[in-house]
């Protein structure tokens, strides 16, 4: 017994040692705030340090090349202006009317139709009128008058030749001259109150002729009918019966920003696209621009002469000039036509 207890006694001394300097572990969570700093700390670096050694290597396989004046300079681009917008109308607009009072016998025509400049287009009843110049014409015409005058003249100078001669030679007396000088110069007054009276009667017979003429009204230009207000019996007083539109050439009105002031000039020519199916680029020729800037919308007006042959385009409507240069070409230059929808293109 006393022996186990001699034996024994050392080894619980040594295990109650190591047991006091041993370290207690640490948790989990206790040890990672200490070590998550340090990580990061030893990562940030090793990635640096590879950066580094990359850039070197890169810049000892790849040595920057010097540069050379052969190279193009990269230029700044301009912005593109914006589209203007424009509107076509007719080049003039005139409601036809009549000076005189009067009942309508006939229109001629109708809304839409194409008219000639002093084509007829009303017709006033002018029966009146008709007789009035028929019997100026007759009067104008007629020169009986004034023949007769002629050969009364004539033969007072016959008379008045005869009686100097006898005068002279003694056979009549000076009161057979006189009387016949007289009657010469009766007949010369004769002859030309004759002729006055025809030249009246040609003013009397242009006088009618124009109160006929009120009775007709007719196109003041070539253009297209527009309105018709009127039917044959109204009466005709001070309203309006017709509306005619020019249409060839036709009116431009375009609204440009003050900042392209002097971008155009009288006569050049601006390409316009009129915002309509299968409508190609066409031509207007400036022919006014204001002198002053409006200075609400600070924008001024200009306004083009579009030709519009065949009047191929409508009035009314709405077109855009396109392009940086707001779309002003050269006088000379002409643009090609788009085709139509459906057409083969052209062959090169």
């Amino acid at each position: 017994m006393g022996k186990k207890t001699h034996i024994h006694a050392p080894a619980r001394l040594m295990a109650q040692r190591a047991t006091r300097t041993a370290p207690t572990p640490k948790p989990p969570s206790t040890l990672l705030p200490t070590l998550l700093p340090k990580l990061m700390l030893a990562l940030a670096l090793g990635s640096a340090a590879h950066g580094q050694a990359s850039a070197q290597s890169g810049k000892a396989a790849n040595p920057p090349a010097p540069p050379s004046s052969s190279q193009p300079t990269a230029t700044p681009r301009t912005p593109a202006r914006p589209s203007v917008g424009c509107l076509i109308g007719p080049e003039a607009v005139a409601d036809i009317g009549t000076a005189v009072t009067g009942v309508v016998a006939m229109v001629a025509v109708d809304r839409g139709d194409v008219v000639r400049a002093g084509q007829v287009l009303v017709q006033l009843q002018n029966e009146v009128e008709q007789n009035n110049f028929e019997a100026a014409r007759s009067r104008a015409t007629l020169d009986a008058d004034v023949r007769a005058a002629e050969s009364t003249l004539a033969l007072a100078q016959q008379r008045h030749v005869r009686a100097t001669g006898l005068v002279k030679e003694g056979f009549a007396s000076p009161q057979t001259l006189e009387q016949a000088l007289a009657e010469r110069d009766v007949a010369e007054q004769k002859l030309l109150q004759a002729r006055a009276q025809k030249t009246i009667n040609n003013h009397e017979l242009g006088l009618v002729k124009a109160q006929l003429s009120q009775r007709s009204l007719k196109s003041p230009f070539n253009g297209v009918v527009v309105e018709r207000f009127v039917s044959p019996g109204e009466r005709a007083e001070d309203k309006p019966l017709l509306r005619v539109a020019m249409l060839d050439p036709l009116r431009v009105e375009l609204v440009m920003p003050a900042a392209r002031w002097g971008s155009v000039a009288p006569g050049d020519q601006v390409a316009l696209v009129p915002e309509l199916p299968n409508a190609g680029t066409v031509l207007g020729r400036v022919s006014h621009i204001d002198k002053m800037i409006d200075a609400a919308s600070n924008t001024f007006r200009v306004r083009l002469s579009l030709p519009n042959p065949g009047n191929r385009l409508p009035a009314g409507a709405r077109c855009r000039v396109e392009g940086a240069a707001s779309g002003v070409v050269p006088a000379a230059a002409t643009l090609p036509a788009r085709p139509a929808a459906g057409a083969a293109p052209p062959r090169t």
